[in-house]
């Protein structure tokens, strides 16, 4: 059986990976005033992107998911005929509507796919199979357990296996965000209809210099630090992992996204200690442009952070 994994462009992972891996592509667009910038994880456009400083409080944005009917269209047309079985993992399903949308639409694919079979010279016969699968977590987290996937994917599991292995591995998902500004994370939650940090809590974080370490999971973001100083933040993060590192990890990665110029990395020397580490431990480090979407709700400039691990003793809030 041809297994295939599709993602959404929430997910943080560099270009040259998703090519390496065969892994497909569920583009996402934003809105910036009038303006479409469609995200299909080109390094070069996004840093363009984030360059131009569209993604400021002054700019009206909003991410635009894929529809159903553009999910079908891409199904039909390009996947059904070269593999038996594709496995879509989202970006949490209380974050963005792209797993309503995937699931709604496999319901089409489904139904039409030996159509399209037999009034093609199709390479593939017999059944096609799909499960739309909702990561829980965001960004570099659903970037870590599509890396995971895709290792067993390459191994040849079985369609069964893969789904258990995934799925088991979703709550090891240890998936955080560094935002330079809560003002900015607070303002575009209210124009998405969420007020989960009040004025208040963002005088507060501004004037002290407060930053939250927030972190997704299992469909839950919330913060599990607050550090003065962003740079003591993402210091602060990358010490957390590589105390997991050392500890063992269940996936031999770890992901890095900017939503930004990957250059900014070399300023924080908890980076290079993290990069020594992973090179001792035989971790492959994956840094990227952060996605469209996931600059567009923390704001540019924030950092990101994934890894597969089981829950240790180690607490951010130390």
């Amino acid at each position: 059986m041809s297994t295939v994994l599709v993602v959404d462009a929430a997910c943080d992972l560099p270009k040259s990976f998703l090519d390496e891996r065969g892994i497909w592509l569920l583009p996402t667009s934003i809105r910036v005033d009038k303006t479409i910038y469609t995200d299909d994880k080109d390094p070069t456009k996004l840093l363009n992107f984030y360059n131009k400083g569209l993604l400021t409080r002054e700019h009206d944005a909003e991410s635009l998911a894929y529809t159903s009917e553009q999910i079908t269209e891409l199904f039909l047309a390009k996947i059904v005929n070269k593999f038996d079985f594709a496995l879509v993992q989202t970006v949490s399903r209380k974050r963005s509507l792209i797993y309503d949308n995937a699931l709604q639409s496999s319901f089409s694919i489904l139904r039409e796919y030996r159509g399209v079979r037999a009034s093609s010279n199709a390479a593939r016969q017999g059944s096609f199979a799909m499960r739309v699968f909702n990561t829980g977590t965001l960004f570099c987290g659903q970037g870590i357990l599509a890396a995971y996937t895709s290792d067993l994917i390459a191994q040849g599991k079985p369609k069964n296996e893969i789904l258990k292995l995934s799925t088991d591995m979703r709550e090891k998902i240890h998936a955080f965000i560094v935002p330079p500004s809560v003002h900015y994370v607070r303002d575009r939650a209210r124009k998405k209809g969420e007020d989960s940090i009040s004025a208040f809590s963002a005088f507060i974080a501004k004037s002290l210099d407060i930053v939250p370490i927030i972190q997704g999971r299992n469909d839950k973001t919330e913060p599990a630090a607050k550090v003065r100083g962003f740079e003591n933040a993402v210091d602060k993060l990358f010490n957390h992992a590589i105390k997991y590192i050392n500890a063992g990890l269940l996936s031999p990665y770890v992901i890095v996204s900017v939503a930004g110029d990957l250059s900014v990395l070399d300023q924080f020397s908890a980076y290079k200690e993290l990069l020594k580490v992973a090179q001792q431990k035989n971790i492959r480090v994956l840094p990227c442009v952060m996605g469209l979407t996931s600059g567009l709700n923390v704001g540019p400039g924030s950092i990101g952070l994934g890894f597969l691990a089981e829950d240790g003793s180690f607490s951010l809030s130390d």
